[in-house]
Protein backbone atom coordinates (compact mmCIF):
# COMPACT_ATOMS: atom_id res chain seq x y z
CA UNK A 1 0.00 0.00 0.00
CA UNK A 2 1.09 3.48 -0.92
CA UNK A 3 -0.94 6.63 -0.22
CA UNK A 4 1.22 9.76 -1.23
CA UNK A 5 -0.82 10.22 -3.84
CA UNK A 6 -4.03 10.18 -1.81
CA UNK A 7 -1.92 12.15 1.10
CA UNK A 8 -1.23 14.83 -1.84
CA UNK A 9 -4.64 15.42 -2.79
CA UNK A 10 -6.12 15.79 0.10
CA UNK A 11 -3.70 18.01 1.87
CA UNK A 12 -4.60 20.17 -0.95
CA UNK A 13 -8.25 20.48 -0.92
CA UNK A 14 -7.33 24.05 1.67
CA UNK A 15 -5.80 25.45 -1.39
CA UNK A 16 -7.82 23.73 -4.23
CA UNK A 17 -11.18 24.19 -2.75
CA UNK A 18 -10.77 26.54 0.53
CA UNK A 19 -12.28 23.96 2.59
CA UNK A 20 -11.15 25.44 6.28
CA UNK A 21 -10.56 21.85 7.69
CA UNK A 22 -11.03 18.17 7.08
CA UNK A 23 -11.04 14.49 8.25
CA UNK A 24 -10.19 11.35 6.58
CA UNK A 25 -9.82 7.70 7.81
CA UNK A 26 -9.75 4.03 5.90
CA UNK A 27 -9.65 1.55 7.39
CA UNK A 28 -9.56 -2.17 6.82
CA UNK A 29 -9.93 -5.77 8.70
CA UNK A 30 -10.74 -3.31 11.50
CA UNK A 31 -6.94 -1.84 11.01
CA UNK A 32 -6.75 2.14 10.65
CA UNK A 33 -4.77 1.98 7.35
CA UNK A 34 -4.46 5.63 6.39
CA UNK A 35 -5.86 8.79 8.38
CA UNK A 36 -5.04 12.66 8.17
CA UNK A 37 -6.36 15.56 8.93
CA UNK A 38 -5.64 19.64 8.29
CA UNK A 39 -7.21 22.59 8.90
CA UNK A 40 -9.18 24.18 11.79
CA UNK A 41 -12.04 23.18 14.13
CA UNK A 42 -13.04 27.02 14.67
CA UNK A 43 -13.94 30.22 12.72
CA UNK A 44 -10.96 31.99 14.49
CA UNK A 45 -8.55 29.40 13.32
CA UNK A 46 -7.19 28.67 16.53
CA UNK A 47 -7.93 25.14 17.13
CA UNK A 48 -6.50 22.58 14.91
CA UNK A 49 -8.98 19.78 13.54
CA UNK A 50 -8.63 17.00 16.10
CA UNK A 51 -10.12 13.66 16.63
CA UNK A 52 -12.23 15.01 19.24
CA UNK A 53 -14.22 17.13 16.68
CA UNK A 54 -17.65 16.79 16.22
CA UNK A 55 -19.40 16.86 12.67
CA UNK A 56 -23.11 17.18 12.10
CA UNK A 57 -22.85 14.02 9.18
CA UNK A 58 -26.18 15.26 7.90
CA UNK A 59 -27.36 12.07 5.12
CA UNK A 60 -24.26 10.11 6.49
CA UNK A 61 -26.77 9.20 9.11
CA UNK A 62 -29.15 7.55 6.52
CA UNK A 63 -26.58 4.31 6.56
CA UNK A 64 -26.50 4.35 10.32
CA UNK A 65 -30.88 3.84 9.72
CA UNK A 66 -30.42 1.82 7.16
CA UNK A 67 -28.40 -0.72 9.93
CA UNK A 68 -31.51 -0.24 12.36
CA UNK A 69 -34.21 -0.68 10.20
CA UNK A 70 -32.17 -4.00 9.36
CA UNK A 71 -31.67 -4.91 12.64
CA UNK A 72 -35.17 -5.05 13.22
CA UNK A 73 -35.82 -6.98 9.85
CA UNK A 74 -33.80 -9.51 10.83
CA UNK A 75 -35.73 -9.55 14.55
CA UNK A 76 -38.95 -9.63 13.23
CA UNK A 77 -40.33 -7.08 13.97
CA UNK A 78 -41.39 -5.65 10.15
CA UNK A 79 -40.58 -6.78 6.71
CA UNK A 80 -39.56 -4.77 4.06
CA UNK A 81 -43.14 -5.07 1.81
CA UNK A 82 -45.07 -4.82 4.90
CA UNK A 83 -47.62 -1.28 4.33
CA UNK A 84 -46.26 1.67 6.14
CA UNK A 85 -49.38 2.17 7.79
CA UNK A 86 -49.41 -1.31 9.39
CA UNK A 87 -47.30 0.68 11.78
CA UNK A 88 -48.01 4.06 11.25
CA UNK A 89 -52.20 4.56 10.18
CA UNK A 90 -51.61 8.33 8.73
CA UNK A 91 -49.92 6.53 5.14
CA UNK A 92 -52.79 4.27 5.13
CA UNK A 93 -54.61 6.32 2.70
CA UNK A 94 -52.17 8.16 1.06
CA UNK A 95 -53.13 11.17 -1.81
CA UNK A 96 -51.05 11.74 -5.11
CA UNK A 97 -50.69 15.78 -6.49
CA UNK A 98 -51.00 15.84 -9.74
CA UNK A 99 -49.51 18.99 -10.10
CA UNK A 100 -45.75 18.10 -9.10
CA UNK A 101 -44.54 15.59 -11.85
CA UNK A 102 -42.36 15.47 -13.90
CA UNK A 103 -40.03 17.39 -11.40
CA UNK A 104 -38.53 20.70 -12.46
CA UNK A 105 -34.87 21.48 -11.39
CA UNK A 106 -33.85 23.35 -8.85
CA UNK A 107 -36.89 25.29 -8.86
CA UNK A 108 -39.60 21.97 -8.05
CA UNK A 109 -42.68 22.43 -6.87
CA UNK A 110 -43.73 20.76 -3.47
CA UNK A 111 -47.14 18.82 -2.69
CA UNK A 112 -49.74 20.80 -1.78
CA UNK A 113 -53.74 19.54 0.17
CA UNK A 114 -55.04 22.32 -2.47
CA UNK A 115 -53.07 20.77 -5.57
CA UNK A 116 -55.26 18.46 -8.02
CA UNK A 117 -54.93 15.19 -6.15
CA UNK A 118 -55.85 11.53 -6.80
CA UNK A 119 -56.25 8.52 -4.75
CA UNK A 120 -52.84 6.39 -4.60
CA UNK A 121 -53.24 3.36 -6.21
CA UNK A 122 -51.11 1.37 -3.87
CA UNK A 123 -49.72 1.51 -0.21
CA UNK A 124 -46.42 2.63 0.28
CA UNK A 125 -44.13 -0.20 1.65
CA UNK A 126 -41.25 -0.19 4.01
CA UNK A 127 -39.03 -1.34 0.89
CA UNK A 128 -40.17 2.17 -0.84
CA UNK A 129 -39.55 4.40 2.11
CA UNK A 130 -36.05 2.71 1.88
CA UNK A 131 -35.13 3.03 -2.03
CA UNK A 132 -36.78 6.65 -1.82
CA UNK A 133 -39.62 5.22 -4.32
CA UNK A 134 -42.78 5.97 -2.02
CA UNK A 135 -43.64 9.44 -3.15
CA UNK A 136 -42.36 11.41 -0.73
CA UNK A 137 -41.01 14.36 -0.91
CA UNK A 138 -37.86 16.38 1.13
CA UNK A 139 -40.31 19.10 1.91
CA UNK A 140 -39.28 20.37 5.67
CA UNK A 141 -41.60 23.09 5.71
CA UNK A 142 -44.74 21.12 4.39
CA UNK A 143 -48.39 22.45 6.02
CA UNK A 144 -48.33 19.31 7.70
CA UNK A 145 -44.73 19.82 9.86
CA UNK A 146 -45.62 23.70 10.06
CA UNK A 147 -48.87 22.86 11.47
CA UNK A 148 -47.55 20.62 14.07
CA UNK A 149 -44.31 22.38 15.36
CA UNK A 150 -46.87 25.98 15.36
CA UNK A 151 -49.11 24.18 18.26
CA UNK A 152 -45.91 22.77 19.72
CA UNK A 153 -42.02 23.62 19.05
CA UNK A 154 -40.72 20.67 20.94
CA UNK A 155 -42.75 18.13 18.75
CA UNK A 156 -41.41 14.90 19.06
CA UNK A 157 -40.69 11.97 16.48
CA UNK A 158 -43.84 10.34 15.70
CA UNK A 159 -45.73 13.64 15.97
CA UNK A 160 -43.47 14.91 13.00
CA UNK A 161 -43.56 11.80 10.86
CA UNK A 162 -47.29 11.78 11.14
CA UNK A 163 -47.34 15.10 9.89
CA UNK A 164 -45.06 13.82 6.67
CA UNK A 165 -47.76 11.30 6.16
CA UNK A 166 -50.55 14.12 6.05
CA UNK A 167 -49.18 15.60 2.69
CA UNK A 168 -49.66 14.25 -1.31
CA UNK A 169 -47.01 12.25 -2.32
CA UNK A 170 -45.37 13.29 -5.67
CA UNK A 171 -45.88 10.66 -7.44
CA UNK A 172 -47.96 6.65 -7.36
CA UNK A 173 -45.70 4.78 -4.77
CA UNK A 174 -43.25 2.46 -6.41
CA UNK A 175 -42.88 4.43 -10.16
CA UNK A 176 -40.74 7.14 -9.69
CA UNK A 177 -37.32 7.94 -7.46
CA UNK A 178 -37.02 11.05 -5.53
CA UNK A 179 -35.06 12.12 -2.75
CA UNK A 180 -37.26 12.17 0.49
CA UNK A 181 -37.73 11.67 4.15
CA UNK A 182 -38.22 8.05 3.66
CA UNK A 183 -35.67 7.86 5.84
CA UNK A 184 -37.08 9.83 8.80
CA UNK A 185 -39.90 7.80 8.77
CA UNK A 186 -38.44 4.77 9.32
CA UNK A 187 -37.57 5.84 12.32
CA UNK A 188 -40.75 6.36 13.28
CA UNK A 189 -41.69 2.90 12.20
CA UNK A 190 -38.87 1.81 14.67
CA UNK A 191 -40.04 3.39 17.50
CA UNK A 192 -43.36 2.25 16.82
CA UNK A 193 -42.31 -1.68 16.88
CA UNK A 194 -39.54 -1.00 19.71
CA UNK A 195 -41.13 0.95 21.84
CA UNK A 196 -38.06 3.15 22.60
CA UNK A 197 -37.29 7.03 21.36
CA UNK A 198 -35.29 6.27 18.37
CA UNK A 199 -32.13 8.08 19.79
CA UNK A 200 -32.39 5.30 22.85
CA UNK A 201 -32.50 2.55 19.96
CA UNK A 202 -29.49 3.59 18.82
CA UNK A 203 -27.35 3.75 21.95
CA UNK A 204 -28.77 0.15 22.80
CA UNK A 205 -28.02 -1.70 19.85
CA UNK A 206 -25.26 0.33 17.28
CA UNK A 207 -23.57 3.17 19.87
CA UNK A 208 -23.54 1.12 22.79
CA UNK A 209 -22.15 -2.32 22.22
CA UNK A 210 -19.82 -0.60 19.80
CA UNK A 211 -18.49 1.29 22.35
CA UNK A 212 -19.08 5.09 20.81
CA UNK A 213 -18.87 7.70 23.61
CA UNK A 214 -19.67 11.17 20.53
CA UNK A 215 -22.28 9.96 18.47
CA UNK A 216 -25.51 12.05 19.38
CA UNK A 217 -28.89 12.89 18.08
CA UNK A 218 -29.11 15.83 19.83
CA UNK A 219 -25.69 17.10 21.09
CA UNK A 220 -25.13 17.86 24.81
CA UNK A 221 -24.69 21.39 26.19
CA UNK A 222 -21.77 20.48 27.20
CA UNK A 223 -20.19 18.70 24.71
CA UNK A 224 -21.13 21.59 21.81
CA UNK A 225 -17.47 23.42 22.14
CA UNK A 226 -16.33 20.13 19.86
CA UNK A 227 -18.46 21.23 16.87
CA UNK A 228 -16.63 22.13 13.78
CA UNK A 229 -17.41 25.53 12.29
CA UNK A 230 -20.25 24.94 9.65
CA UNK A 231 -19.94 26.85 6.48
CA UNK A 232 -21.66 26.95 2.99
CA UNK A 233 -20.76 27.26 -0.53
CA UNK A 234 -23.02 29.63 -2.94
CA UNK A 235 -23.93 27.62 -5.75
CA UNK A 236 -23.91 30.46 -7.97
CA UNK A 237 -20.47 32.15 -7.33
CA UNK A 238 -18.67 29.45 -5.18
CA UNK A 239 -17.66 31.75 -2.48
CA UNK A 240 -17.29 30.03 0.93
CA UNK A 241 -18.65 32.28 4.25
CA UNK A 242 -19.50 31.37 7.83
CA UNK A 243 -22.67 28.98 7.89
CA UNK A 244 -23.31 29.14 11.70
CA UNK A 245 -27.24 27.77 11.21
CA UNK A 246 -26.93 24.61 13.02
CA UNK A 247 -28.81 21.70 11.64
CA UNK A 248 -32.00 22.33 9.98
CA UNK A 249 -33.25 18.72 9.90
CA UNK A 250 -33.33 18.84 13.89
CA UNK A 251 -37.00 20.27 13.49
CA UNK A 252 -37.19 20.86 17.13
CA UNK A 253 -35.37 19.74 20.21
CA UNK A 254 -37.50 15.97 20.70
CA UNK A 255 -37.32 14.76 17.01
CA UNK A 256 -34.76 12.55 16.11
CA UNK A 257 -34.06 12.83 12.43
CA UNK A 258 -33.43 9.40 11.00
CA UNK A 259 -32.42 10.96 7.39
CA UNK A 260 -29.65 13.83 8.84
CA UNK A 261 -29.72 14.01 12.38
CA UNK A 262 -26.31 12.25 13.67
CA UNK A 263 -23.82 14.36 14.89
CA UNK A 264 -20.42 12.81 15.75
CA UNK A 265 -16.66 11.94 15.58
CA UNK A 266 -14.77 10.64 12.42
CA UNK A 267 -13.42 7.97 14.59
CA UNK A 268 -17.05 6.71 16.22
CA UNK A 269 -18.55 6.95 12.68
CA UNK A 270 -16.05 4.53 11.16
CA UNK A 271 -16.23 1.89 13.35
CA UNK A 272 -19.70 1.81 12.19
CA UNK A 273 -19.12 1.31 8.44
CA UNK A 274 -15.69 -0.64 9.11
CA UNK A 275 -18.33 -3.31 10.74
CA UNK A 276 -20.78 -3.30 7.92
CA UNK A 277 -16.98 -3.70 5.75
CA UNK A 278 -16.50 -6.67 7.86
CA UNK A 279 -19.48 -8.99 7.47
CA UNK A 280 -21.41 -7.29 9.79
CA UNK A 281 -18.89 -8.00 13.00
CA UNK A 282 -17.52 -5.05 14.94
CA UNK A 283 -13.94 -4.95 15.85
CA UNK A 284 -15.30 -6.30 19.10
CA UNK A 285 -16.72 -8.94 18.11
CA UNK A 286 -20.60 -7.48 18.25
CA UNK A 287 -22.60 -8.80 15.31
CA UNK A 288 -23.64 -5.51 14.13
CA UNK A 289 -25.68 -6.76 11.47
CA UNK A 290 -25.67 -10.46 9.38
CA UNK A 291 -24.03 -10.71 5.93
CA UNK A 292 -27.26 -11.68 4.41
CA UNK A 293 -28.89 -8.03 5.39
CA UNK A 294 -25.62 -5.91 4.07
CA UNK A 295 -25.84 -8.08 0.75
CA UNK A 296 -29.88 -7.37 0.47
CA UNK A 297 -28.43 -3.43 1.39
CA UNK A 298 -25.91 -3.20 -1.47
CA UNK A 299 -28.52 -5.12 -4.36
CA UNK A 300 -30.03 -2.43 -7.25
CA UNK A 301 -33.09 -1.73 -6.32
CA UNK A 302 -34.41 0.32 -8.96
CA UNK A 303 -36.57 -0.60 -11.95
CA UNK A 304 -34.94 0.93 -15.61
CA UNK A 305 -37.50 4.57 -14.93
CA UNK A 306 -36.66 4.82 -11.15
CA UNK A 307 -32.70 4.57 -12.27
CA UNK A 308 -33.13 7.09 -15.03
CA UNK A 309 -35.10 9.37 -12.48
CA UNK A 310 -31.50 8.60 -9.96
CA UNK A 311 -28.68 9.16 -12.64
CA UNK A 312 -30.54 12.27 -13.93
CA UNK A 313 -28.75 14.25 -11.16
CA UNK A 314 -25.64 13.11 -12.90
CA UNK A 315 -23.49 13.23 -9.21
CA UNK A 316 -23.10 9.13 -8.30
CA UNK A 317 -21.99 8.11 -11.63
CA UNK A 318 -22.21 4.53 -12.43
CA UNK A 319 -24.12 3.75 -9.02
CA UNK A 320 -27.48 2.07 -9.18
CA UNK A 321 -29.63 2.63 -5.67
CA UNK A 322 -30.24 -0.32 -3.10
CA UNK A 323 -31.84 -0.24 0.41
CA UNK A 324 -31.39 3.86 1.56
CA UNK A 325 -27.71 3.54 -0.23
CA UNK A 326 -26.09 4.36 -3.67
CA UNK A 327 -24.38 1.02 -4.72
CA UNK A 328 -22.19 1.02 -7.48
CA UNK A 329 -23.08 -1.18 -10.11
CA UNK A 330 -20.52 -0.02 -13.23
CA UNK A 331 -17.45 -1.01 -11.91
CA UNK A 332 -15.74 0.82 -15.33
CA UNK A 333 -16.86 4.04 -13.87
CA UNK A 334 -14.08 3.53 -10.52
CA UNK A 335 -11.36 1.95 -9.15
CA UNK A 336 -13.56 0.39 -6.36
CA UNK A 337 -15.58 -2.32 -6.85
CA UNK A 338 -19.20 -3.18 -8.40
CA UNK A 339 -20.93 -3.77 -5.18
CA UNK A 340 -19.18 -0.90 -2.82
CA UNK A 341 -21.77 0.99 -1.17
CA UNK A 342 -22.70 3.92 0.94
CA UNK A 343 -23.61 7.94 1.07
CA UNK A 344 -22.92 11.35 1.84
CA UNK A 345 -23.99 14.13 3.47
CA UNK A 346 -25.04 17.85 2.84
CA UNK A 347 -22.49 19.55 4.70
CA UNK A 348 -19.50 17.16 2.65
CA UNK A 349 -19.38 14.26 4.49
CA UNK A 350 -18.82 10.63 2.63
CA UNK A 351 -18.52 7.25 3.21
CA UNK A 352 -17.85 4.00 1.42
CA UNK A 353 -17.84 0.61 2.45
CA UNK A 354 -16.87 -2.72 0.29
CA UNK A 355 -17.21 -6.09 1.94
CA UNK A 356 -15.48 -8.13 -0.60
CA UNK A 357 -12.01 -6.21 0.16
CA UNK A 358 -12.94 -5.40 3.87
CA UNK A 359 -12.91 -1.80 3.41
CA UNK A 360 -14.25 1.22 4.55
CA UNK A 361 -13.94 4.94 3.96
CA UNK A 362 -15.25 7.74 5.77
CA UNK A 363 -14.67 11.84 4.66
CA UNK A 364 -15.68 14.27 7.12
CA UNK A 365 -15.76 18.01 5.99
CA UNK A 366 -18.32 20.70 7.54
CA UNK A 367 -19.40 22.94 4.06
CA UNK A 368 -23.20 23.04 2.98
CA UNK A 369 -23.99 23.09 -0.73
CA UNK A 370 -20.58 22.50 -1.90
CA UNK A 371 -21.56 20.59 -5.19
CA UNK A 372 -18.09 19.66 -6.34
CA UNK A 373 -17.46 17.66 -2.89
CA UNK A 374 -19.62 15.61 -4.60
CA UNK A 375 -18.67 15.62 -8.03
CA UNK A 376 -15.03 15.62 -7.81
CA UNK A 377 -13.58 15.63 -4.63
CA UNK A 378 -15.15 11.89 -3.31
CA UNK A 379 -15.03 10.11 -6.44
CA UNK A 380 -11.10 11.37 -6.36
CA UNK A 381 -11.27 10.51 -2.40
CA UNK A 382 -12.50 7.12 -3.74
CA UNK A 383 -10.37 6.38 -6.41
CA UNK A 384 -6.88 7.55 -5.14
CA UNK A 385 -7.97 5.43 -1.93
CA UNK A 386 -7.99 2.46 -4.05
CA UNK A 387 -4.94 3.28 -6.32
CA UNK A 388 -3.04 3.34 -2.97
CA UNK A 389 -4.43 -0.16 -1.96
CA UNK A 390 -2.96 -1.44 -5.13
CA UNK A 391 0.39 0.34 -5.04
Amino acid sequence: MNFQKLDQYFHALDKTYGIHGADLKVMKDHQVIYRSSFGWRDYEETIPVSPEDLYDVYSCTKVITMTAAMQCVEKGLFSLDDAVGKYLPVFDSMMVSEECWPLSFPDMKMPARSDRRHEAPSKMTIRQLMTMTGGLTYDLRSEGIREVLDKDPHADTLALVNAIGTMPLLFDPGTHWSYSLGHDVIAGVIEVVTGMKYRDYLETYISGPLGLKNMFMHVPEKEKHRLSAQYACSWTTEEITKADTGNQYRLSDAYDSGGAGLCCTVDDYSLVIDALACGGTAYNGYRLLSQDSIEQMRKQELSPEEQEDYTRGGVHRGYGYGLGVRTLIDGSTSLSPAGEFGWDGAAGAYNLIDPDHHVSIYYAQQVLGMAKSYAEIHPAIRDLVYEGLEA
